[in-house]
């Protein structure tokens, strides 16, 4: 099994630590990863602010640069959901413009292969136990295109209930968005930031001493509230969890 490791902006530029820690999951199941390095963005920014035609580009970007992969796992579930979303769209706007079907080819061939990382998990490897530790209380926020775009249910929960020493904790409204959404974070600063303020008092309510994700851009707005706010609670991304043992943690 090949698998191309789609680490996306956000986690190339802010948290590579992330991406490390996919590599590590993966490898310790077994699992050969690479790292293509012609990948790039997927287009989401451009897409979302209706910029259309410049998204295409990063869509045969993409499709080219995990051609010869039986699979594609990203640690975010709003690049993933671009990807399987978005990206048929785009092929069959350009096929009823009369531009070909080049586009339609590349979503085509890119869809099917990708998964986020909690479904690559559960659904390919098939495992809800990766042999991960992290001796902390944690809850856990379902982020609005893992809950709604992927339909990732359980998904995330089943692996972190297995973490040995993680004891899970219930988030109260953990479907309720945390404000963040991408541009209309920009475009709506401060409905953003009580939608903030609302999700992190819920986390406070909890006791949890971490708050994980599927999604770091999420992370990112929840964390930067939580940090104004004085609060302990630390952001963790998921694969940041599971990919700690023991060992590690001495």
């Amino acid at each position: 099994m090949r698998v191309g490791l789609f680490v996306t902006c956000v986690n190339d530029s802010l948290y590579p630590r992330t991406g490390r820690a996919v590599v590590t999951l993966l490898e310790r199941l077994g699992v050969q990863v690479d790292f293509p390095m012609a990948q790039s963005c997927c287009g989401q920014p451009m897409f979302n602010t209706g910029y259309r035609h410049q998204t295409e580009p990063l869509v045969r970007r993409y499709a080219a640069a995990f051609r010869d992969h039986d699979y594609v796992v990203t640690p975010s579930g709003s690049c993933a959901a671009m990807v399987r979303d978005n990206y048929p769209r785009i092929g069959a706007r350009a096929e009823a413009e009369g531009r070909g079907t080049e586009l339609s080819e590349a979503a085509t061939s890119a869809v099917p292969k990708t998964y986020e990382l909690t479904e690559f998990l559960v659904d390919v490897l098939g495992v809800t136990d990766v042999g991960a530790y992290f001796p902390h209380t944690v809850t856990y926020h379902p982020t609005c295109h893992g809950l709604r775009a992927l339909g990732l249910g359980e998904r995330p929960r089943r692996l972190l209930e297995r973490v040995e020493g993680l004891e899970l904790r219930e988030l109260d409204g953990a479907e309720e968005c945390c404000g963040f959404g991408g541009t209309f974070a920009v475009k709506n600063p401060a409905v953003s930031a009580a939608m903030g303020s609302d999700k992190t008092r819920a986390i406070a309510r909890t006791g949890a001493e971490a708050v994980c994700t599927v999604d770091n851009s999420c992370l990112m707005h929840i964390g930067g509230v939580l940090a104004r706010e004085g609060s302990p609670v630390r952001p963790v991304h998921i694969a940041e969890i599971l990919a700690g043992t023991k060992e590690s943690a001495r």
